[in-house]
């Protein structure tokens, strides 16, 4: 069984009334508070009110609630439950308020084809086709931190390329400097071929489906890689950021893939930092960055809704740690099973804004492991 944070799809029929109103129920089953959690519904539920911009969605006080229509036809909108509670949300016909886009990202063929993306946490980017035809290895993701709730990526991109203010420098809203050279940078995977890593190179294309208010959704297809005997295994990955949350889901699948072959998703290590906790039984690994003495400290977590086989670090040679410039991985390890989508969680934080020690991001990232088993039930009445 699929678990997804902050989601319980309920099919159930129900009569739409002549007023067109839906009601619909989220039940918080766990211990603690859920705060802004971005939830879904299938719209083909709504039955009556398909068209966005035709309907709203207001809590029990009767105030319009934020919401979006996805490509794969979900409704999804933010809550508030308390722990053990429940709270009601009614949709019916009307014309929504205006709200702040609060995730957004894009294509810079401008920057060799990054891609970058952000919420009103925090930004991320990977690396397109015009950095892998430059010679340049960066396999992973990229972290970019911020301490404002603003979209500010946009501006870095154009004060960098324009005006030769590099985002490497922070300017009052956070920065990029977060290393990923040829890494798993900030929670990449990679199939393995006699315990080595198959590390995947920059995108070949991209289709962005979501781009706001609430979510951002690309989908990436990779160059073909040889796997043992198969010579022609091409990665696709389905990639989403929601509003308020320091995460992305990543959904991974490998067509060409002609056996079972394990997969490693690994957070680089980077100089004398070990300071890092990994529980395969939990479905975790996190990491704190060494601390900079400018910029604070910046963290990197994976999470997985199933336990993993084994997690590790795992250390570079001399020579490696030369090339890479980077000390090795802290590795999860799975299996990943032809045919099959494989999901996960990975996302990073700051010291300055939200997470003041590496205390603090560790234990954020083993909750929100346990939240993954305990989803919000939304029912459709």
């Amino acid at each position: 069984m699929k678990r997804t944070i902050g989601i319980f799809l309920a099919f159930l029929a129900f009569a739409c009334t002549k007023e067109k109103v839906v009601h619909i129920t989220v039940e918080n089953p766990s211990s603690s508070e859920r705060t802004g959690e971005i939830v879904e519904i299938a719209s083909e539920a709504l039955n009556g009110l398909p068209d966005e911009g035709s309907f709203i969605i207001v809590d029990v006080e009767g105030k319009q609630i934020p919401y979006q229509l996805t490509y794969d036809k979900k409704v999804v909108f933010p809550v508030t439950v308390p722990a053990n509670g429940t709270t009601g949300f009614t949709i019916k016909t009307g014309t929504p308020e205006v709200y702040d886009t609060l995730v957004y990202g894009r294509q810079y063929p401008e920057r060799l084809d990054d891609i970058a993306w952000e919420n009103d946490r925090i930004a991320f980017r990977l690396y397109g086709p015009s950095l892998q035809a430059s010679g340049e290895r960066a396999f992973g993701y990229d972290v970019w931190v911020k301490n404002v709730p603003d979209l500010v990526v946009e501006d870095r991109y154009y004060q960098e390329l324009v005006n030769g203010i590099t985002y490497h420098v922070d300017h009052g809203n956070g920065l990029d400097y977060y290393n990923v050279g040829p890494t798993l940078g900030a929670g990449a995977s990679a199939l393995m071929v006699n315990d080595t890593l198959v590390y995947p190179y920059c995108y070949k294309t991209y289709e962005i489906l979501d781009n706001g208010p609430l979510r951002f959704t690309v989908k990436l297809t990779y160059n073909p890689l040889q796997i043992n005997e198969d010579l022609n295994v091409i990665e696709t990955r389905l990639l989403s950021l929601d509003a308020g949350s320091q995460w992305n889901k990543v959904t991974l699948s490998f067509e060409g893939l002609s056996k079972k072959t394990p997969l490693a998703t690994g957070i680089v290590i980077h100089g004398a930092s070990k300071d890092y906790q990994a529980n395969a039984s939990e479905g975790f690994i996190a990491y704190a960055d060494p601390v900079d003495s400018a910029n604070g400290q910046l963290y990197v977590g994976c999470v997985f809704p199933f336990a993993v086989k084994e997690t590790s670090a795992v250390y570079f040679s001399d020579r490696e740690k030369t090339e890479r410039k980077a000390e090795g991985h802290v590795l999860a390890y799975s299996d990943y099973i032809p045919g099959t989508d494989f999901t996960y969680y990975w996302g990073g934080g700051w010291s300055k804004w939200g997470f003041p020690t590496s205390t603090d991001w560790f234990a954020y990232v083993k909750a929100f492991s346990q939240k993954i088993n305990v989803p919000l039930i939304v029912r459709v009445q």
